[in-house]
């Protein structure tokens, strides 16, 4: 008896060549981090990918952007370069933020002593 054929997912095999992109992405970035002018650019086999955590790590990053866009949200670099924006923002005008800081600091019974 034959085996039935299995058909091909849809969602594995789009998601999982992300997924190594993203691989070599990670791994391509530490490297140019830890050998600065000494980077060449090269590429990393599945195994060395496997091995140094860089698959389990984009595949985590992959999917959570995956359900976040699904939800509607940004993607974890989107919202990192958004707080990053608003962090340099923030560094010109402090004011404001230590004043509504100070406002939602009070306690509930502050009111009835003023009043």
């Amino acid at each position: 008896m034959q085996k039935p054929q299995r058909k091909q997912g849809k969602f594995w095999p789009r998601v999982r060549a992300i997924i190594w992109e993203k691989a070599q992405q990670l791994y391509q970035m530490e490297n140019a981090k830890t050998m600065d002018s000494d980077f060449k650019g090269l590429t990393a086999t599945r195994k060395e990918l496997r091995e140094g955590g860089y698959f389990h790590t984009a595949k985590l990053i992959v999917l959570r952007n995956l359900w976040r866009e699904k939800k509607g949200l940004p993607s974890i670099e989107e919202e990192a370069y958004t707080m990053q924006e608003q962090t340099t923002t923030t560094k010109k005008s402090i004011l404001p933020l230590k004043n509504q800081k100070q406002q939602n600091n009070k306690r509930k019974g502050d009111a009835k002593e003023n009043a």
